[in-house]
C-alpha cells in the first residue's frame, strides 16, 4: 500500500485509505504463493481491468443499480478492495429513479489514457457513455453521451499511435433486431463523440453466435479484439487478430470450459506485469451467485494469447482452478470488498446499492448515531411486491455459503398498522423476514413473492406475535445454488427457524441479493423508520 500512496502523491491525487475487510466466507489467496479461483466470488459482471504503474484498477457491470459502475483497486492482481464508485447516480437520472432492473450499464470497459482513467458503456436504451477522472478514487465527472442510439452495448475504446481514436461494441438484440455482430466506430480525439457510423469487423452468426463484449488492444503490430461468444453460461473465449484495424481479422478459440468445471468462460480483460507475465480475467456464470470473476494464467505463442491450460489437448485452453500468483513486487494484505456492516461511520459501505437512484430521505446515517436509520418509505402505486420499489438497500452475494444477519428496530409514530422492515434475499422469487406494526401489536411475518417481475402478489408464509418492537433476523445461504433458511430471535442469543428453506433466484441479468429495506403500504399514516443496529456476514454455523 506504501508504493501505492507514494504513486498517488506524485500523480497529485487525494486518496483516502478505504476501511477494508477480510471475508468470513471467501478469500481467494491461499497464503502459500497460490490462488484459488474465484478471485471475487461476488457478481461483478463483465469484468473490466487494467494497471497503472503498480495498481490495478476493475470496474463492473452494475445494470440499474445505484451507486453504478464499482471501482476495485489492487496491487496483487488477487486481493480487491471496493474503493470507489463512479457513477453515483444512473444515467438518464430521472428514467432510473424507478427501477429499471437488468438495464442501464452494460459491460463497461476501463482505460487509462492521457494521464485518466476513462470508463465507457452501453445502455442499450441510450447509447454509448463515458465518464473519466485524474483520480480513480476520488470524484468522477458527469457522463457525456458519445453517441445516443439503441441497441448499442458492450463498449471498449481505443487510441492508435497515431492519435486516432475508435470504439468497438456489439449489439443488444432486444433493441437493435440484430445481434452476433462487432463493429468499430471512431471517434474524437478526446473521445467525447463518435465521428461515423462505423463498420462491421466480424459476423459471428455461423460460428460464433451471440458473440459480443469486445476488448481492444494493439500487441507487435497486430490488432486484437477479445470477444465472448456461444452464451454467457455456455460459450467460449475468441480471439480476433488482424494488421488492419478495420480487418479482415482471423480468429481463434483461446478458452473453453473443456472437462473443467468453469462453464462458459465469458469475457474480461487482458491485463499484463510489470515484469512482463500476462494474466485473463473472466467472468463465469453461477446462476443465483451471479457473474463471478477468476483470473487465468495467460502466454503468447505466435503472437496469439493461449489462456488457462489445455487439459484435455486440443490446442485450447481450460481454466485453473488453483494457480500460483502473479509475481508482484508490492507487498499485499488480504482484503476483499466489504461485506459486514457495523453502521458506525460516517455513511454506509460502499457495498452497498439502492435499486434505483436514491433519494435522500430514504435514510439517515449520523456521525454519532451507530444503527442506520431507513425511513418508511410508500410502495408505489400498484405494486403487489417488491419489485418496483426503488429503496431495497442491498449488497452482493458474497460467496456458496454464508449467514446475514440483522437487529432491527420499528418505529411506526403515528401509524397502527402498515410498516413493514426486515431482511431480505431479492431475485425474480424473494424471500423476506420483517416486523411489522398491527393494531394489537407487532408480529413477525415470512413473506414470499414469485416471479415477482410478473407483479405477483406476496404471501404471508409464516406470522409470529412479538413481544415488542424489536427482532434479531437471520439467514443461511448454503449450497446447492444458494438454498435459504430464515431464522429469527428476541433475544439475540437463541434462534428459531421459520418456514421451508428457499431457494433464491437471480435477478435481471444479475445475481441474487441480500440485504434490508423499510416500507409502508400507500393508505398507512405518513412517518414511520426503522433502525438496523448491524448487517453482519459470517460463516455458517454446522
Amino acid at each position: 500500500m506504501k508504493s501505492t500512496l507514494i504513486l498517488l502523491s506524485f500523480l497529485g491525487l487525494n486518496f483516502l485509505p478505504i476501511h477494508a475487510q477480510k471475508s468470513n466466507v471467501w478469500i481467494s489467496d491461499l497464503g502459500n504463493g497460490m490462488y484459488k479461483n474465484p478471485v471475487l466470488y461476488a457478481d461483478y459482471s463483465d469484468p473490466d481491468a487494467i494497471r497503472v504503474g503498480d495498481d490495478f484498477f476493475m470496474t463492473a457491470s452494475s445494470f440499474n443499480e445505484a451507486p453504478g459502475l464499482p471501482i476495485l483497486h489492487s496491487t496483487d492482481m488477487i486481493n480487491w478492495k471496493l474503493v470507489n464508485h463512479a457513477l453515483p447516480d444512473v444515467f438518464p437520472i430521472k428514467h432510473f429513479s424507478t427501477p429499471k432492473r437488468g438495464d442501464g450499464v452494460w459491460a463497461p470497459s476501463i482505460r487509462f489514457h492521457n494521464n485518466e482513467y476513462y470508463i465507457y458503456w452501453g445502455d442499450p436504451d441510450f447509447g454509448i457513455y463515458m465518464v473519466k477522472t485524474k483520480n480513480p478514487f476520488g470524484k468522477w465527472e458527469n457522463p457525456v453521451l458519445v453517441e445516443e442510439g439503441k441497441g448499442i452495448i458492450d463498449t471498449c475504446p481505443f487510441w492508435d499511435e497515431d492519435g486516432n481514436a475508435y470504439i468497438a461494441h456489439g449489439w443488444a438484440g432486444s433493441r437493435a433486431g440484430v445481434k452476433s455482430l462487432l463493429t468499430i466506430k471512431k471517434m474524437n480525439a478526446e473521445g467525447t463523440k463518435v465521428l461515423d457510423k462505423g463498420k462491421h469487423i466480424f459476423d459471428g452468426h455461423e460460428n460464433h453466435p451471440t458473440v459480443e463484449g469486445p476488448k481492444f488492444y494493439k500487441r507487435n503490430g497486430y490488432y486484437y479484439i477479445f470477444a465472448p461468444a456461444g452464451g454467457v453460461a455456455t460459450g467460449w473465449q475468441l480471439v480476433l487478430r488482424s494488421k488492419n484495424i478495420y480487418g479482415p481479422y482471423d480468429e481463434k478459440i483461446v478458452l473453453e470450459q473443456g472437462k473443467s468445471i468453469v462453464n462458459g468462460p465469458h469475457q474480461g480483460a487482458w491485463v499484463d506485469t510489470k515484469n512482463g507475465e500476462d494474466w485473463f480475467y473472466h467472468f463465469q456464470d453461477a446462476d443465483t451467485y451471479g457473474r463471478i470473476v477468476h483470473l487465468q494464467p495467460m502466454k503468447w505463442i505466435n503472437d496469439w494469447p493461449f489462456i488457462g491450460i489445455d487439459q484435455d489437448k486440443n490446442g485450447i485452453g481450460e481454466p485453473v482452478l488453483t494457480y500460483k500468483k502473479p509475481i508482484i513486487s508490492n507487498k499485499s494484505e488480504i482484503i476483499n470488498p466489504p461485506e459486514t456492516d457495523e453502521f458506525d461511520g460516517n455513511d454506509i459501505g460502499l457495498q452497498w446499492q439502492w435499486s434505483a437512484n436514491p433519494s435522500i430521505v430514504w435514510y439517515s446515517k449520523l456521525t454519532n448515531q451507530n444503527f442506520l436509520r431507513l425511513f418508511s418509505i410508500k410502495v408505489p402505486e400498484n405494486s403487489n411486491n417488491l419489485w418496483t420499489v426503488p429503496n431495497l438497500l442491498t449488497q452482493k452475494f458474497p460467496a456458496p455459503n454464508f449467514t446475514a444477519s440483522t437487529k432491527v428496530k420499528l418505529t411506526p409514530e403515528d401509524a397502527t398498522e402498515g410498516k413493514t422492515a426486515g431482511l431480505l434475499i431479492m431475485g425474480t422469487d424473494y424471500q423476506s423476514l420483517v416486523i411489522t406494526n398491527k393494531k394489537d401489536g407487532y408480529y413477525l411475518q415470512l413473506i414470499r413473492a414469485e416471479k415477482a417481475e410478473k407483479n405477483n402478489p406476496e404471501k404471508i408464509l409464516s406470522e409470529v406475535k412479538l413481544s415488542t418492537n424489536e427482532v434479531f433476523l437471520k439467514v443461511k445461504v448454503s449450497e446447492p445454488n444458494g438454498i435459504c433458511q430464515f431464522s429469527f430471535s428476541e433475544n439475540g442469543k437463541k434462534y428459531t427457524s421459520i418456514g421451508d428453506p428457499f431457494q433464491a433466484k437471480p435477478g435481471k441479468w444479475i445475481g441474487a441479493k441480500v440485504g434490508v429495506y423499510s416500507i409502508s403500504s400507500q393508505d398507512a399514516k405518513r412517518g414511520g423508520y426503522a433502525d438496523f443496529d448491524w448487517f453482519r456476514i459470517d460463516k455458517n454455523e454446522k
